[in-house]
């Protein structure tokens, strides 16, 4: 009985680590993301990493990263950025593969 319990407690860190580390990659590559954006914007030094703190907080809105996506093309449309949606989306998941080698490697 007690390796029964010992295995579905061993199951249960392992999930909680599995989605501790989606977390920290997502919200590293929100951070990446809003300083890339940051400099498509003309942002630079403080300014960018400010930029890059509201993008981490935009992900908190809702689910899934469509909230990050849809600030950042909003404020890409009213700074007459030229990036498609594809474009952004590519930059999104070129970073996140980023994120989550740098959460792998620290």
């Amino acid at each position: 009985m007690n390796s029964m319990r010992d295995r579905q407690e061993g199951f249960e860190k392992k999930f909680a680590m599995d989605e501790e580390s989606k977390f920290r990659a997502m919200a590293r590559r929100n951070k990446l993301f809003g300083l890339w954006a940051a400099e498509q914007l003309g942002k630079a030094g403080a300014d960018a990493d400010a930029y890059a703190n509201d993008v981490v907080r935009a992900d908190f809105e809702e689910a899934g990263d469509n909230d990050v996506f849809r600030k950042v093309r909003a404020d890409f449309d009213a700074a007459g950025v030229d990036k498609s949606d594809h474009q952004i989306r590519g930059v999104m998941d070129e970073l996140l593969a980023t994120a989550v080698d740098q959460i792998r490697n620290a």
